[in-house]
């Protein structure tokens, strides 16, 4: 009932660079792709992370892919890439006080935003994964699983990812007794067992049942201390794959109020 215009159709043979490319052909150049990392985590910040890519440069990344489907080396090396082929570029840091404060869904909404805004290009349109962001200005497109069939989408969620695991793995020589250099702050065995043991660290989601369960039981580990993300972001190695664990399987907030140290934060790409 309704025409087709093949030539503005995505091509299933496209590869990750499909939307793009039918995108820059309909006159919506350049186009933003935005993801998020540690949604499903009770430790550690929310990273948020947009990115902007040329359709030619897209097929220059052979390695470009979901961050959860790369290997760690496979993950630092697409970073890379991306951040050596974007156009422009721009990282939200959420701490676990913000999280706490608000909740997981509006600092993720919030956070995409404030990262579309972050970008000096100007896009003109814009691809996100899972759910539409609404105020963003310029029109955009939710698609299931976008970061596994749009490049930029994708590359959003290298260089979130990337720059989370870097944070945790700082955080695990601050706080060497919770393994954030192993699970990146998402619920293992091993993580269930040293929050028992030692109780929840100043980074730890407080609004989070698991958490507030032991915060019950045990005096939280050293509570003045401080965790500045300016401090962590970029400045230490990556450091192995997280645990095989879903990070969307994120935990029912319990409702209680704000605890942890971190605050927000943002990296632009000349930064």
């Amino acid at each position: 009932m309704y025409p087709r215009y093949p030539g503005y159709t995505p091509r299933r043979d496209g590869g990750l660079a499909a939307y793009e490319t039918v995108l820059a052909r309909a006159g919506f150049a350049p186009v933003a792709g935005i993801d998020e990392a540690g949604r499903g985590a009770c430790a550690g910040p929310l990273v948020v992370a947009a990115v902007v890519l040329d359709p030619a440069s897209i097929r220059r990344m052979p390695n470009l892919a979901d961050s959860k489907l790369l290997t760690s080396q496979a993950r630092e090396e697409a970073y890379a890439e991306v951040l050596r082929r974007a156009i422009d570029w721009h990282v939200v840091v959420i701490g676990a006080d913000q999280i706490d404060a608000i909740g997981l869904h509006v600092c993720n909404v919030s956070g995409m935003r404030r990262a579309f805004a972050g970008l000096r290009a100007v896009p003109g349109y814009v691809l996100t994964d899972g759910f539409p962001v609404r105020g963003l200005g310029v029109p955009g497109l939710a698609v299931w699983k976008g970061d596994r069939i749009m490049a930029s989408v994708a590359a959003a969620s290298v260089v979130a990812k990337v720059s989370r695991d870097r944070m945790m793995r700082d955080l695990h020589e601050r706080y060497p007794l919770y393994g954030f250099d192993r699970h990146k702050g998402y619920v293992t065995d091993d993580h269930v067992r040293a929050l028992a043991d030692h109780g929840p660290s100043p980074v730890h989601r407080y609004s989070f049942v698991n958490v507030t369960r032991v915060a019950g039981l045990v005096n939280p580990l050293d509570p003045m201390a401080s965790a500045d993300p300016a401090d962590l972001i970029g400045s230490a190695e990556f450091a192995g794959d997280p645990a095989a664990v879903d990070p969307d399987e994120a935990l029912v907030p319990s409702g209680i109020g704000p605890a942890g140290t971190w605050g927000e934060n943002e990296r632009r790409m000349d930064s």
